[in-house]
């Protein structure tokens, strides 16, 4: 069902004229998601006033993690201490530690003292582990019981527990804590009362550990089509799961960084990030593409001589480099993917290299072909177009084909993010070799062209 959306015209004027009680019945049931964005335009003290609503309704736990992470920070800026920690006590376990990651150093610490001693336990362990790891982000609330567990029994356990945020599976645990088996609930509610779980259970079932790369488990639920992976540690006791939602988000997270990577920008840097923020973020990534356009720009001055022999040369430059980076760009794109989704091995690497030069060799040919033919017509001349033609074919064909699958290549065997950059630095070399192949062979060709 689609969800109806907050007037956000309303809700600023509530928080100047309603009582906390009207502003609550008109949010109603809105997902956290939809009241999250309400944050966006408001200013410091509408924020405040706003938290505290949601915070007597026991909703801003779930509120605060819908929140965008590049204004997640901000907002608990303004929020003091005392009122954080207690929103940490009252979140899950991965959504708490979506809070904690947003502070800054001097406030984390202020606030993890805060809590009781279990739960800042609780929260030190899963923060203790790298970033980008299931370890991180995984729930670890969830219900395991032992094999010799009747379904009966299973079921006043569910009972007596009461409600978990994600219950897909009932975990099946040995007496040092070892997953040895998962039950889906369905299979749960429909097994005789007296049936035992290590009667029923998935044995040996599929799970990730704790230092399991996030991405790769979202590759195993989404490969598997599963509701919820268990993690496990070193020794196989079960420390947590991960559900589907966590998998969506990964998904949406990396392939922003990925995305973000290959345009040369920080994944912090969103739509609502701060001007100096964003600044200080792209400006390394500006001063590289200056470096690489300026690498173009002097191949350009190498042949000043030819252009100002025949100017129409200045016409279809920026063709043969523009066709090339693209070519370049939609090259490392396909194989950055078929890196991230385990697709691309390097024991295969070379078949695929092979495989996208001839591609952007066929591509060529036909681009070539159709300039070439533009180029001999507009401008009378055959050998501008069949120097166009090589060029493209030289620039499309060869250099974009290898540096667009060679270099994420090369960054992955480097242990560097293989979408760090990729674009900038692909565009950058069809650039440059666009404009030395073109005026390479117009230089050599120049008695024919004048």
């Amino acid at each position: 069902m689609k969800s109806t959306p907050i007037d956000y015209d309303t809700v600023r004027e509530m928080l100047r004229t309603a009582t906390p009680d009207r502003i609550l019945r008109f949010i109603g049931k809105s997902h956290p998601a939809d009241i999250a964005l309400l944050f966006k335009g408001l200013d410091p003290t509408e924020v405040r006033q706003f938290f505290d609503i949601l915070f007597s309704a026991r909703r801003a736990a779930k509120t605060l993690t819908e929140l965008p992470p590049e204004l997640l920070p901000d907002i608990l800026a303004l929020i003091d201490d005392e009122k954080i920690a207690r929103v940490i006590v009252r979140a899950d376990p991965d959504d708490a530690v979506t809070i904690i990651d947003s502070l800054t150093e001097e406030r984390r610490e202020s606030v993890l003292s805060l809590l009781d001693p279990e739960r800042r336990e609780e929260v030190r362990e899963l923060i203790s582990y790298p970033e980008s790891t299931v370890g991180r982000i995984m729930n670890t609330e969830f219900m395991a019981l032992a094999p010799t567990t009747t379904a009966q029994g299973a079921i006043d356990k569910i009972r007596e527990r009461g409600e978990l945020e994600s219950f897909f599976y009932l975990y099946v645990v040995d007496h040092e804590n070892k997953l040895v088996g998962v039950v889906p609930i369905r299979n749960l509610v429909i097994a005789p009362r007296d049936r035992t779980l290590s009667e029923m259970m998935i044995a040996d079932p599929l799970k990730g550990d704790v230092f399991m790369d996030q991405e790769e488990a979202a590759r195993i639920v989404a490969k598997y089509e599963l509701l919820a992976l268990p993690i496990v540690d070193e020794g196989g006791r079960l420390e947590g799961i991960i559900t589907v939602d966590d998998v969506i988000d990964i998904i949406n997270e990396e392939s922003t960084e990925d995305m973000y990577k290959m345009a040369g920008l920080a994944e912090e840097d969103r739509v609502f990030t701060p001007i100096s923020r964003s600044v200080k973020m792209r400006l390394p990534w500006t001063m590289l593409n200056l470096l690489t356009t300026g690498l173009a720009a002097s191949v350009v001055t190498i042949f000043q001589g030819t252009i100002t022999e025949l100017v129409a040369l200045v016409t279809f430059m920026p063709i043969v480099a523009g066709v090339g980076g693209n070519g370049a760009t939609q090259t490392a794109t396909v194989i950055i993917r078929g890196i991230a989704l385990g697709e691309l091995e390097f024991s295969s690497a070379w078949k695929a290299i092979v495989k996208q030069v001839s591609v952007n060799v066929c591509l060529a040919v036909a681009a070539g072909a159709v300039i070439a033919l533009i180029a001999a017509l507009w401008q009378g001349n055959p050998t501008l177009g069949f120097v166009l033609a090589v060029a493209m074919i030289l620039n499309l064909g060869l250099v974009a084909g290898l540096s667009g699958a060679v270099i994420p290549l090369l960054l992955k065997a480097m242990k560097f993010d293989p979408a760090l950059g990729s674009g900038i630095v692909v565009t950058g070399l069809t650039d440059a070799f666009g404009f030395l192949s073109f005026l390479g062979l117009a230089t050599l060709f120049i008695h024919y062209l004048t």
